[in-house]
């Protein structure tokens, strides 16, 4: 199958490619960059020269869906609820990688992400694209919303207990940190060297977009509305995210009983790898991977569970996930083209 990629020059593209190029049912069609336009691949990242060079175009639906049999955009939000409307009329499949499609709420949408909202006709379409918790679904989608980095991390370090009747759903806190290419390929004072190099920081507070896509996948597992305290953090490296989760348990258990819980779940899931009693998993162990890592500890003192949940943001948390459920809606193998080891150091 040939896959068009829009947003030609972000991290979130460079590494599909990396990804499709290795990929034995996918190969790479029409780049799309609407301001790299008639420049070479290469031009903006000198690794592809001799390997995968096409020519950038600018945004033509119609030539889009002509040559290519699938598109993945890895555009900012705000851009692709503008594209994929008339993809999708011409009949081909989307995975978006931006949060245009990910809550089914428009209020919620423009209140956290203040953009104009797609029409609902659109937005009913959108599948949630969480591989491990939604692939029936996923099978038979047209339009896949994937997931955030930082929801991929949460959710799935989560769902096991939430919906094991053990938690406390009233008492979720998550810390997540990541790494700096969480912010994209543009220039900011965020992400500027010296402003990043040997610091540590706390942003959004409170008022980070991917909270209600959090919440709203906890509702949808649990039955019950669900609000979260979550904390981003900005660390000094390149890819890497960990979400460090507490919550009350509602009666007493040890971490191996929530052990055998979260192994039981993800028993047939290969990319979910729950690590041994007093194992802690690091970000450098997933790096350049499709794996979410998971550690766990019951604290006997105050009852509370400690889980540690590890991605590589731009993999697991985006375009890695975008390849999963395209093997998943083609009825592939969903670890096709997706067997990385991780590197390591």
């Amino acid at each position: 199958m040939k896959a068009a990629i829009i947003g030609g020059t972000g991290y979130g593209s460079i590494e599909l490619v990396r990804l499709i190029k290795k990929h034995p049912h996918i190969e790479i069609g029409t780049v799309v960059s609407n301001s790299q336009a008639g420049s070479m691949f290469s031009e903006n990242y000198p690794q592809l020269s001799n390997i995968v060079d096409p020519i950038l175009e600018a945004f033509n639906p119609d030539r889009i869906c002509e040559e290519n049999d699938l598109v993945f955009l890895a555009t900012p939000s705000g851009v692709s609820s503008k594209l994929v409307p008339p993809l999708l009329d011409r009949g081909i499949k989307c995975i978006d990688l931006s949060g245009d499609f990910r809550l089914r709420s428009s209020e919620e949408y423009e209140s956290w992400y203040k953009h104009t909202p797609v029409s609902e006709d659109y937005l009913k379409q959108a599948i949630y694209g969480l591989s491990e918790i939604y692939a029936e679904k996923i099978k038979t989608a047209n339009l896949i919303a994937n997931p955030g980095c930082y929801p991929t991390a949460a959710t799935l370090g989560l769902i096991p207990i939430l919906k094991s009747n053990l938690a406390d759903l009233n008492t979720i806190i998550i810390d997540a940190k990541s790494g700096v290419s969480g912010a994209g390929r543009g220039l900011s004072l965020t992400s500027h060297y010296a402003e990043i190099n040997e610091n540590l920081k706390a942003y959004k507070l409170g008022a980070h977009q991917h909270i209600p896509e959090i919440e709203q996948t906890f509702q949808d597992e649990t039955g019950h509305p669900i609000t979260i305290t979550f904390t981003t953090h900005l660390v000094p490296m390149t890819r890497g995210i960990m979400c460090t989760m507490y919550l009350s348990l509602k009666e007493d258990a040890t971490t191996d009983e929530v052990q055998q819980i979260y192994s039981k779940f993800y028993k047939n899931k290969p990319f979910v790898r729950v690590r041994s009693q007093g194992a802690v998993p690091t970000t450098k162990e997933v790096l350049g991977s499709n794996y979410c890592d998971i550690g766990l500890h019951v604290d006997a003192r105050t009852n509370r569970l400690t889980v540690i949940s590890v991605i590589d943001n731009l993999v697991k948390g985006a375009a890695g996930q975008a390849i999963q459920n395209v093997n998943i809606m083609n009825g592939w193998d969903e670890q096709t083209g997706l067997e990385f080891i991780p590197m390591y150091p």
